[in-house]
């Protein structure tokens, strides 16, 4: 399979494209800096920018699948209006390109408890409200798309930053709450994402 990713030198992306390479699919590693000498001989390196539609509609031309791991940066001043506007891009160009599979690696403040979106709650971290913001905003714009089969995939509520964690090969899935164990957390590791 074909598969691009894009933000594919990130925390989230660089473990998706890993994957994706150790399952021998042919991988377009998509990013604003790649570094190829990083990279596996079945995956290849592109550099684009994700609001320019049309180019980005070009690199994604013939593939099976787009996975987005985009994130506008997280000490990006504009991260909220940057993530926004990059991700409609990226939604746009996966149709010019023909590819009717996207993927989108969103935020847990999207997910719900009591019926609430966990990033409007009182106790989020406002260090990376603006990010889950506009991550769960655009799992609203994403819900008016009618041409494209789209997952949009909300992680736990707790990841190890800059730590992929261990694989287990055990989690548990939900639909728009968190899953919680038995001693009240919500933890996922990159490398079972």
């Amino acid at each position: 399979m074909k598969v691009a990713v894009i933000g594919a030198t990130g925390f989230v992306g660089s473990h998706i494209v890993s994957e994706l390479a150790e399952r021998n699919h042919e991988v377009t590693a998509i990013s604003r800096n790649t570094n190829e000498n990083q990279l596996s001989e079945n995956v290849k390196s592109v550099t684009a920018d994700v609001t320019n539609a049309a180019q980005l509609a070009e690199v994604l031309k013939g593939n099976d699948v787009v996975i987005s791991a985009y994130n506008a940066g997280w000490t990006n001043p504009n991260l909220y209006n940057d993530f926004l506007a990059g991700s409609e891009s990226i939604q746009q160009a996966v149709k010019e390109a023909g590819v009717k599979r996207l993927i989108i690696v969103g935020g847990a403040g999207s997910l719900l408890i009591d019926g609430k979106k966990i990033v409007d709650g009182p106790d989020f971290p406002e260090a990376y409200k603006a990010g889950a913001k506009a991550a769960s905003d655009y799992l609203d714009i994403i819900r008016k798309e009618q041409n494209l089969d789209w997952t949009f995939f909300s992680p736990a509520l707790a990841m190890n930053a800059g730590n992929p964690g261990e694989r287990t090969g055990k989690y548990r899935t939900a639909l728009d709450s968190p899953v919680f164990d038995a001693d009240g957390n919500s933890y996922l590791s990159v490398a079972d994402t």
